[in-house]
C-alpha cells in the first residue's frame, strides 16, 4: 500500500491554518469571542484580510474550526477516562475526580469554554460535522450514567446543570480561586444521594 504523501504547499498550508486558530484564541482572550476581526486577525498572522478567505472561508468557519479544536482538547481529557463507571471500585470517587477534572478544565480557558458550552457569539451555530464531537462527548456521560442505572433525560439535564453550573459560577464570580470549584464533590454527593446509588455497586446492580 502506498502512503499519500503531502507537499510543501499542502503542509503550508495545514501550518497556516493552525496559525490562524492560535491567533484567534489570542484575540477571543484578549478582548471576546465575538469581537473577533478578520482585520485584525489578518495583521496578527501577518496576512491582508483578503488573503484570509483563502484559508476560512467566512467567521463562521473559523469558529467552527476553534470550536472542533476544543471540542478534540476535551475529548484528549475524556480519552483516560473509563468506560463505565460500574467497572471502577468505588464508582462515587472517580465521578467525583472526572466532574473535578471538567471543571478544571473548563475553569482554565473560560473562552474555550463559551465557545464550547455557551451561546456567546450571536447567530452562530458550529456545523452539523463539528457538531457532532459534542454529541460524541454528551454520549459518553450517557455511558457512564447508564452503567449505574440511571438513563432518564432528567438525570442527564441534573448532572449538567450542577458541574456546569458550578463552573460558570467560578468564572463569573471567583476566576482564578475555588469558591465553587471545591463543591464538585458535595455535588456529586448530592447527584448520588438523589438516585440512591449504592456505595460501592458492582456490576449487575439494579437497573432502574
Amino acid at each position: 500500500m502506498f502512503e499519500e504523501r503531502t507537499t510543501p504547499r499542502a503542509r503550508r498550508h495545514t501550518d497556516t491554518v493552525g496559525e490562524i486558530v492560535d491567533a484567534s484564541w489570542r484575540l477571543a482572550r484578549a478582548n471576546g469571542l465575538a469581537s473577533i476581526s478578520m482585520r485584525e486577525l489578518g495583521r496578527e498572522v501577518g496576512l491582508r484580510a483578503q488573503s484570509l478567505y483563502a484559508y476560512f472561508d467566512s467567521k463562521a468557519a473559523l469558529y467552527d474550526a476553534m470550536f472542533r479544536q476544543g471540542q478534540e482538547e476535551l475529548a484528549a481529557l475524556r480519552a483516560g477516562w473509563p468506560d463505565e463507571l460500574s467497572d471502577v471500585e468505588d464508582p462515587r470517587r472517580t465521578a467525583k475526580e472526572l466532574a473535578r477534572e471538567f471543571v478544571a478544565f473548563c475553569t482554565a480557558d473560560p473562552i474555550r469554554y463559551q465557545l464550547l458550552f455557551q451561546r456567546v457569539i450571536p447567530g452562530w451555530e458550529p456545523s452539523a460535522d463539528t457538531y457532532a464531537l459534542a454529541v460524541t462527548q454528551l454520549e459518553q456521560l450517557r455511558r457512564l450514567l447508564a452503567s449505574l442505572g440511571i438513563r432518564s433525560p432528567e438525570a442527564i439535564d441534573l448532572w449538567t446543570a450542577l458541574i456546569t453550573g458550578i463552573t460558570d459560577q467560578q468564572i463569573s464570580n471567583d476566576p482564578g480561586g475555588d469558591r465553587w470549584s471545591r463543591l464538585v464533590d458535595r455535588a456529586v454527593d448530592m447527584f448520588f444521594d438523589t438516585f440512591e446509588i449504592e456505595q460501592p455497586i458492582t456490576r449487575g446492580a439494579r437497573r432502574r
